[in-house]
């Protein structure tokens, strides 16, 4: 197989070189040119505009200001454990149970509306509908139960006993517990 090169190519060293470099600092510079533009554009943008803030941690130490309140964990005088609060107006630590507040007088304070006077409004929760359902369905399992102790010779009747339990027992599972009961409670003012 032969092969024939047509055209006239100057292979001198020098001459391609200098071209290689000439084209390149040509790009560099139009390159520096874009980047010019694209920096007074954004500079033309943001003329008008004080930059934006940016969030930074800075601790009370360096900032020099007092913090606002401080949260800490402590010890009542019975050892159980309870969140203290130093506010810096008030000047003293505020005690804060996990469990109810309490008046002076040692007892829990009456819920009585809130603080534009209103009083406050009185909800039942009631599950028995819910409860009556979950009790049908355990009375359900305990028939199908007996049922198969005594179909005990005729498979096909124990396989479809045992596929109705299995679904008495799934909805069970779904139903017989206090996300389901709340769920579905009536409620009545």
């Amino acid at each position: 197989m032969a092969m024939q090169i047509q055209g006239n190519y100057d292979h001198s060293g020098a001459d391609y070189a200098e071209r290689v470099k000439e084209k390149l600092a040509a790009e560099k510079a139009e390159k520096a040119k874009e980047a010019e533009k694209a920096e007074k554009t954004a500079e033309e943008k943001n003329s008008g505009r004080l930059s934006e803030p940016k969030d930074e941690y800075i601790s009370s130490e360096k900032s020099g200001q007092k913090p606002t309140g401080l949260y800490r964990v402590g010890q009542d005088e019975n050892g159980n454990r309870k969140i203290f609060f130093d506010d810096p107006k008030a000047g003293h630590a505020k005690e804060q149970d996990d469990r109810s507040e309490k008046n002076e007088d040692g007892k829990a304070p009456k819920v009585g509306g809130d603080s534009q006077g209103k009083p406050a409004e009185k909800c039942v929760t009631n599950t028995d509908k819910v409860d009556r359902e979950i009790k049908k369905l355990k009375e359900k399992k305990q028939q199908l139960e007996q049922q198969i102790q005594s179909a005990s010779r005729d498979e096909k009747k124990i396989r479809e006993l045992e596929k109705k339990l299995a679904q008495v027992e799934n909805e069970l599972s779904q139903k017989d517990n206090d996300t389901y009961r709340r769920q579905n409670a009536s409620v009545s003012e």
